[in-house]
């Protein structure tokens, strides 16, 4: 039975008339339309079709505020409410709540209506349930939203030529794009898995506001996530949104963004572009990635890591200029491993490599984190030794002469062969304007003098440079 605020007993004619008006203006609307309503000027439900309207009794709604089935209803009192309207309203959507929890969203055509003098008297209207359409319409908008956001930020990307330079656009963009106050990614490589990382962190790449105020909350929220958007609202009240943004080579990182404290709240969309917007920096983050590998190899040896000779002369280079201003020394140790051409013709390449990686991994003992080591070629190494002289470096040689044999014995079971160390020792001093070249050329000299006097020992060269 449909909810009818106006049919009392005992009615007249024109109350006859009106009621047959609104029945036949309710059987011909309710062909087309899942929702019939009038309303008072005070905007209370005078008349509503069919019996239940959004899971709600008809009946129950009478004599209500429509507005109270509105998601978001205007202010109290306000006088241009959804459902007072003076004028005819054809374009109209709004966001109905159902009785089982959901929502619907309705196109509700609306007029005035007026009494025989033509004053108005309340509001007639029907509504039309056009929740799918305007989800698909929603999702298409927000579907081209993100895609205009990414072709911008990827037109962004291509007009820089460095990774660091690429990700600074990428989060500049997405700043922009969600009205956020900063955006950062964070380096979570080294991050322990069974913990969140403490702090301070590594921040890779930022834009906007300094992260530190959100960084424990962004680490926590990253720690232990796989490629899943997260959204929360920290103590300080900023809205975060923390996504993994690991590569294909074993770096892990997160992209964070936030808006300031008391912003509006992250939506759906929100997220689904910063899913989008991480695999950009997934991808700068993997071509970075393999910028500081090719970088790595031009620079190293590859059998056995160590820096390569053109890598040594640049960094040796760098360290004397340093050196000189500091007035420091600085000592040169040129390792030649004897014998290494009979150990490759008696038991193969393989023993021979094996022999060049422990003594790379000897060296790596001998010296600091900060002194230079490298493969010059062949069986032939390097050291540079900061701020040190020649006693220091005599006894770094002295570990190496009775290191190597021992760290290779088992190379050699069986064979009569000792495979030893030669090494020649130049020391530089400040401000005497020595050449890296000439330090070399000494060095050597040494060297072959140690070779010439029957190997596996050390010697200084206590002559002045090169000329």
């Amino acid at each position: 039975m449909t909810a009818n605020a106006d049919t009392p007993p005992g009615m007249g004619p024109l109350g006859t008339t009106l009621l047959d008006s609104r029945q036949r203006w309710r059987d011909f609307g309710m062909i087309a339309a899942d929702l019939m309503f009038e309303t008072d000027l005070e905007g209370q439900v005078t008349f509503l079709a069919p019996d239940h309207v959004l899971g709600w009794p008809a009946g129950d709604l009478l004599g209500s505020a429509m507005d109270g089935l509105l998601i978001e209803p205007g202010p109290p009192g306000d006088k241009l409410d959804r459902f007072r309207f003076a004028i005819l309203a054809q374009n109209r959507r709004v966001w109905l709540r159902h009785s089982a929890g959901g929502t619907v969203c309705m196109a509700m055509p609306s007029r005035p209506l007026l009494d025989q003098w033509g004053q108005r008297t309340g509001t007639r209207g029907v509504g039309l349930d056009v929740t799918a359409q305007e989800r698909r319409d929603t999702a298409a908008a927000a579907a081209v939203r993100r895609a205009d956001v990414l072709d911008h930020t990827m037109n962004q990307m291509r007009q820089e030529l460095t990774a660091p330079r690429m990700v600074q656009a990428v989060l500049e963009a997405i700043m922009r794009a969600l009205g956020a106050q900063g955006a950062a990614v964070l380096d979570l490589t080294e991050a322990p898995l069974d913990e969140p990382p403490p702090l301070p962190w590594p921040v890779l790449h930022q834009a906007g506001k300094d992260p530190l105020l959100i960084q424990a909350d962004a680490l926590a929220l990253l720690h232990g996530q796989d490629d899943v958007v997260t959204v929360e609202k920290t103590p300080q009240g900023y809205a975060m949104l923390a996504c993994p943004a690991g590569t294909r080579f074993g770096d892990r990182a997160g992209l964070v963004v936030w808006r300031a404290a008391g912003g509006r709240a992250w939506e759906a969309d929100d997220q689904v572009l910063t899913t989008s917007v991480t695999g950009l920096v997934r991808i700068v983050l993997e071509h970075e990635s393999i910028q500081r590998e090719l970088a790595r190899q031009a620079r190293t040896d590859p059998l056995t890591g160590l820096l390569n000779r053109r890598a040594f002369m640049d960094e040796a280079g760098r360290r004397i200029d340093r050196l000189d201003r500091e007035a420091l020394p600085g000592t040169l140790l040129f390792v030649d491993l004897d014998r290494l051409k009979a150990l490759n013709d008696r038991l193969g390449h393989e023993s021979g490599d094996a022999a060049l990686v422990l003594a790379a991994e000897l060296l790596r003992r001998t010296v600091r984190p900060t002194d230079l080591i490298a493969r010059l070629g062949g069986d032939e190494f390097a050291l540079w030794l900061d701020g040190s002289d020649e006693m220091t470096a005599a006894e770094r040689a002295e570990g190496l002469r009775t290191g190597y044999p021992r760290a290779l014995a088992h190379l050699t079971v069986g064979e009569e062969l000792e495979m030893t160390m030669s090494i020649g020792i130049a020391c530089r001093q400040p401000g005497g304007g020595e050449t890296l070249d000439s330090l070399l050329q000494r060095a050597d000299q040494a060297m072959y003098d140690v070779k010439r006097a029957g190997c596996g020992h050390w010697r200084v060269s206590h002559t002045g440079p090169v000329l």
